[in-house]
């Protein structure tokens, strides 16, 4: 396995590096100061689209795409080091270059799935940034860490689809601009339990369609939400299905791998910059008559973030590799591995910083306690730390046959 960056990779960190020092974090405050002043937190402030603007002229657009025509035409081992830099500003900076979740695994499915009616109606427009979308696979009545616990019907009715059920953290549909969603549902109770389930596109203006509340995280009500819809017997045309009936697992499971190495790339880069900020306060500030970086707890603190964050970018780096060479399945294990080690990377960082800063570390001047909390949440979303524990550990079980005993040296 090879992890050198290619020349062009080199190239595009380069203009990446730049664009975050000499725009992105100057306009974090800015950003700050125009949702503040909207009163609404789902308010589009005019600094994204100058990023957006300038991140396109930069040719810094739909990197995250591997199909040259569409995007950067880089495979996933080549996004890896450009999706962490995007981790240090996570709320502004993936979206600056469209390259944020939910919408990017919705154009990869649609890209991979979708017909070209489909692509023409949903999947260009969000290429072109001009709009978002969400994503409705978990509901509130289940367990949904098991997909086929499911219950939302999507019931074929003439030409076309009929929608019922409940989800929730539908992330960006509060948005004026979330346009859809991508519904997982229930379209044949009786087939085998993972062909039960499709996926159509809704339109979120269907009638129907409602937004019951907006539930928030840790107390933040990030922009977009993640809100909790009624679909109240919605109909949408036939043409709607995504691939064939029966067909959503399969197309969730494709969906769903190379959007969590997204994730894991991302907080990487937010774990590099909470260890930047504590390096920084740990230099600035003395206590007992030393600065805090003559602490031997926080030179521990310090060492033990870099040796991690190492770790894990070698793996998100070996997974990543896998993915591009020997395929998803393939990859299952080192995806299932990665997702549990990012997250908590995340918040044991985030978690030191916030206490080296002190009081300041949980308040709003700092972005510490959001990364906190983007880990935390992380170790749920995509799926939870033990659902992926549970893979791992399926695996490993599955490599040796049973009977192996230890023999004490005579």
């Amino acid at each position: 396995m090879d992890f050198a960056y290619t020349q062009k990779v080199e190239d595009l960190r380069g203009q990446l590096l730049e664009f975050m020092e000499s725009h992105v974090y100057p306009a974090e405050s800015v950003y700050s100061t125009q949702m503040a002043d909207s009163g609404n937190p789902h308010h589009h402030p005019p600094v994204i689209e100058d990023l957006k603007d300038e991140a396109r002229s930069r040719g810094l657009w739909n990197l995250f795409l591997p199909d040259v025509e569409l995007g950067g035409g880089l495979s996933l081992l080549e996004y890896a080091p450009l999706a962490e830099i995007t981790g240090r500003s996570p709320h502004i900076a993936p979206e600056a270059l469209n390259c944020s979740a939910p919408d990017t695994g919705n154009m990869e499915i649609l890209h991979m799935f979708g017909t070209p009616h489909q692509k023409e109606m949903w999947l260009y427009p969000l290429l072109e940034g001009e709009i978002r979308s969400c994503f409705s696979m978990t509901e509130p009545d289940v367990a949904s860490s098991d997909a086929t616990n499911i219950r939302t019907r999507i019931e074929p009715n003439g030409d076309e689809y009929v929608i019922s059920g409940r989800k929730w953290f539908s992330t960006g549909a509060a948005s004026d601009r979330c346009k859809f969603s991508i519904v997982m549902g229930v379209t044949n109770p009786d087939a085998d339990r993972h062909q039960m389930q499709s996926m159509v596109i809704v339109p979120l203006d269907a009638q129907g369609v409602k937004i019951e509340r907006e539930p928030t995280v840790f107390g933040y009500q990030d922009r977009g939400g993640h809100p909790q819809i009624r679909f109240d017997e919605v109909r949408v045309p036939a043409s709607n299905l995504l691939g064939e009936e029966g067909g959503g697992f399969a197309i969730a499971q494709a969906r769903l791998g190379p959007g969590r190495i997204h994730h894991c790339m991302r907080a990487i880069g937010a774990s590099e910059r909470c260890l930047d900020l504590m390096i920084q306060r740990s230099k600035a500030r003395t206590a007992f008559g030393r600065p805090l970086s003559d602490q031997g707890v926080i030179r521990e603190w310090i060492a033990d973030a870099r040796i991690n964050i190492e770790q894990a970018r070698l793996l998100v780096l070996k997974t990543a590799w896998m993915i591009d060479n020997l395929g998803v399945k393939a990859a299952r294990t080192e995806i299932a591995a990665i997702k549990v080690v990012a997250p908590q990377l995340l918040t044991t960082v985030a978690d030191r910083a916030m206490q080296l800063f002190g009081a300041a570390g949980f308040t709003e001047d700092f972005p510490l306690a959001r990364f906190y909390s983007m880990g935390r949440w992380l170790q749920i979303a995509d799926g939870p730390d033990e659902v992926h524990r549970r893979s791992v550990a399926r695996a490993e079980l599955g490599r040796l046959e049973a009977g192996a005993n230890f023999v004490p040296p005579a």
